[in-house]
């Protein structure tokens, strides 16, 4: 330390010093390893608190893939890839982008559906205020854009839960600007989708649909959760993709097991599923409080 200083560079230097700064808002402090719990704490807390101020008393959460869109961008995509195989039509890369790009295309019709689904549950739930049922998705492009925009057009809110990635993720713009969320930590991302949770409905997608799916599976059949709907869309994407039947035959899961899943092939038939559902089964709160 420089004697001769004055006391306003004292002064200054001790305010430019993190130790000076309030806790709370040093970002440095605040992502320091050992903060971590208070982080999680902190990501736990504020998506609930906003949630309840926003009168949000339950959800319906919607997964499925981030590459099924519109038909008219699958239809464009299909073009690029023929056009670019045409000019090396001996390439195996590009003969595979093409099946892919026709197989996106065939799916883009879930797109719609997820929009419709998002529309009848917003339409039929959320009136006079109350804002129950409300769709929450992943809050980024595809099945999810598609749910969260069925429930902007009919002038309902709904949720997106993002998630901080190496790569970029936008949240998708039809999102309630309220209830868009980033979440650092993939763990309390989770339990905010099955906190307020009355039903799941996961469209074809790839990794992090199954991820989700599986938990919600896993969690009701520990009975750490109350027993929801869990609908499948597309009975054919699903049954070639997984047999469940060869988990109840090789002893893993019980028959009863493979019995919470249930298949929709139309956005109504799957709200169909739910409404049925909560006609037959009261939800009473488990003893834990879970």
């Amino acid at each position: 330390m420089n004697q001769s200083s004055s006391a306003t560079d004292r002064l200054k230097a001790i305010r430019a010093s993190s130790s000076y700064r309030q806790a709370h808002i040093d970002q440095g402090f605040m992502s320091r390893e050992e903060l971590r719990p208070i982080r999680l704490q902190l990501e736990l807390m504020k998506p609930d608190l906003v949630q309840r101020e926003e009168g949000v008393h339950s959800t319906i959460v919607v997964f499925g893939g981030t590459r099924i869109i519109e038909k008219a961008d699958a239809e464009a995509r299909v073009e690029r890839a023929t056009k670019a195989l045409a000019e090396n039509p001996l390439d195996e890369t590009l003969q595979r982008d093409l099946r892919i790009a026709e197989n996106v295309l065939k799916k883009c019709g879930y797109y719609e559906e997820a929009r419709d689904f998002g529309k009848i549950v917003s339409a039929t739930c959320q009136r006079d205020s109350q804002c129950d049922y409300v769709i929450v998705t992943g809050g980024g492009p595809g099945i999810m854009e598609a749910a969260n925009r069925g429930a902007y057009e009919v002038g309902a809110k709904s949720i997106g839960l993002n998630i901080t990635l190496p790569f970029e993720q936008e949240p998708n713009s039809y999102i309630t600007p309220e209830l868009c969320f980033e979440f650092k930590y993939f763990a309390i991302r989770k339990m905010h989708f099955l906190m307020r949770a009355k039903a799941m409905v996961a469209f074809p997608g790839g990794f992090g649909t199954m991820d989700e799916l599986f938990e919600a599976l896993t969690l009701i059949q520990t009975k750490r959760m109350e027993p929801i709907p869990v609908i499948l869309f597309g009975r054919d994407y699903w049954s070639r993709l997984i047999d469940f039947d060869v988990f109840v035959e090789e002893g893993t899961i019980s028959p009863q097991d493979a019995e919470l899943i249930q298949y929709a092939e139309t956005a109504q038939e799957a709200w169909d599923i739910i409404a049925r559902f909560y006609q037959h089964h009261p939800q009473p709160k488990l003893p834990r409080g879970q």
